[in-house]
């Protein structure tokens, strides 16, 4: 159920994209910690609203280009392999489709307390 209310939050605009829950599991050998993974679809020109996660965030792109940033980070365009990681201070203030006539895929890893949010809005 947890799992499923995180995921709520994260298809309820954070993202602004569709999102497919993949794996929630228990981390053995590290008490109050899970691991969460998702794949995230943004269509053609569609962006994220800016958020942070209550986790350590790492992305894996698989389809299309993205751009992402985290307040006070360079601005970088991601590609097919390409990696990106936040930190639980981190703010991600640009996350995008960087095509406006392709879709993009990327994989998101989380590692977080157990039932906390995944993510979190912010102004």
């Amino acid at each position: 159920m947890k799992f499923a209310i995180s995921m709520l939050c994260l298809a309820a605009g954070l993202f602004g994209a569709e999102t497919k829950p993949l794996m929630s599991k228990d981390l053995a050998g590290i008490v109050g910690k899970e691991a969460v993974m998702l794949t995230v679809e943004y269509a053609p020109g569609e962006s994220s609203n800016p958020h942070r996660h209550n986790a350590n965030t790492f992305v894996y792109v698989l389809e299309g280009s993205i751009v992402m940033q985290v307040k006070g980070g360079k601005e970088v365009t991601l590609g097919p392999g390409e990696t990106f990681y936040e930190s639980p201070d981190d703010v991600h203030s640009v996350g995008r489709n960087a095509s406006t006539t392709k879709p993009a895929k990327f994989l998101v890893f989380f590692v977080k307390d157990k039932g906390a949010a995944a993510s979190v809005p912010v102004k």
